[in-house]
Formats: structure tokens, sequence, C-alpha cells
């Protein structure tokens, strides 16, 4: 189980983004944090595995904060501290749209960066990305030598199968589809792949023409008793 901290200074924000978190297979709330200095010391309580952030916080921005969550971690590994290897990922969640920010943001360690408002499903495949590239380093860790293909992921190449993604397309996204569709080797229609996958059915049927499109996937008709038929998808292995 993934532990988030929310941190937000909107108390109605902090509990929308707490009850996405809480829908999302594989993530639990471990705190709500509504300051820096809040949030700062919640993550050193309670250890969280991913901090939600905004920048606007009232005693100081986001991006400092990661920035002193950083350098704490460098510092418990330096005196060999109990836990000082952890290492918090962190994911914005913010209205500030500057470059510059982002820029800092990014060069202080953030995953990911949402421009709010944005809708749910977005936090949800952002989540799902974490887990994913939480697992693949674990499985790294338990690896001899690394592999290149372990490393361009990891190090946000686009995973097999999405490489010359149309515009519009996420990589992240194309992952967890293909991801589903493999799960369900029996097929599986556009409706239950977004149920699968906590994405709109526009959405996904979007990924699933792609794959379809690009010789990944084969699609079947499935009649009904009325109506038009369902289009069912496969992966191709």
């Amino acid at each position: 189980m993934t532990e988030v901290l929310v941190v937000d200074d909107d108390f109605m924000v902090a509990k929308l983004h707490s009850h996405y978190v809480a829908a999302t297979e594989g993530f639990s709330v471990a705190g709500v944090a509504h300051s820096g200095a809040e949030a700062l010391r919640a993550v050193d309580r309670l250890r969280p595995d991913l901090v939600l952030l905004d920048v606007y916080l009232p005693d100081m921005d986001g991006v400092s904060v990661l920035r002193e969550v950083r350098a704490r971690e460098a510092a418990a590994r330096s005196q060999h501290a109990p836990g000082g290897g952890r290492h918090v990922d962190a994911l914005f969640i913010t209205a500030a749209r500057d470059a510059h920010i982002i820029r800092d943001a990014l060069r202080a360690g953030a995953l990911h960066y949402l421009i709010k408002p944005f809708h749910r499903t977005s936090l949800q495949e952002q989540l799902r990305h974490v887990a994913a590239q939480r697992s693949r380093l674990d499985r790294l860790d338990r690896l001899d030598d690394a592999r290149q293909e372990d490393v361009d992921q990891l190090f946000g190449a686009r995973p097999p199968g999405s490489r010359g993604l149309p515009k519009g397309l996420a990589a992240h996204t194309a992952e967890l589809v293909e991801r589903t569709l493999r799960d369900h080797a029996a097929g599986l229609s556009a409706a239950e792949c977004a149920a699968a996958g906590a994405l709109s059915r526009v959405s996904a049927r979007r990924y699933l023409e792609y794959f379809t499109d690009t010789g990944r996937a084969e699609v079947s008709l499935r009649y009904g008793g009325t109506g038009r038929p369902e289009r069912r998808y496969r992966w191709i292995t």
C-alpha cells in the first residue's frame, strides 16, 4: 500500500484530493497538512511514500518544502540515521503555471506537476504511474545488472508499445491500457477497460483504437439481442 500525505492550504481541496487518493486501488491517505511547516512535521512523523504538494502555502512555497525534505533525507543518509535511506516521492498539484516554478519543482525532484483544475482521472493516472515507477525501482534493487529498458523507463522514456504516440496520448496512460489488455487475455470492451483503469470511456476507447490501428491489439464484434454490436479488444501476444 502506498501511503500519501496530502498538502493543500484549502481544507476542502485537501479533502477532495484525499478522496481521490483513497478511491485509487493500492493507495491510502496517511495524513493531511495545510502549511509548509505542518507538511515537514508530517513527513518526519508519518514517513509517507508520496506527498501531494501545493505550491501556494501560507508560510512557505511548496518547492521550498520539497527542497527541505530532500536536504533532510541527504543529512539522514550522511549520518546513517535509521530510515535514512528512505526517499519520499512528490507530486505537485497546484494552480501555479509559471514556467520557472515548474522548472524549480522538477529540479527539486518532483515526479510530475498537475495544474488545477484537472479531472479526477488525471490524478489517478499519475498515482498509478508513481506505483509503477516504485515497482520498477524495487525490481531494479533485486537485479545484479540493470537492463537498458529498465533504465529507460525509470528516466521517463516511453514504455514499450507507446513509441511514436500521436499528439494528445500520454505514455503512462498507454502503459496502463496496455497492462489492462494484457491482464484480460480473453478481451474486454472500452467500458470494461475504462472501469478497470479508472479512466473515462472516451479516453479508454482512444487508446484501444490506437493499439488496434498500430497492430498491437485486435478488435472483434460481439452481437447482442438488439442495438449495435459491442467492440471487444484483445492484446496480440
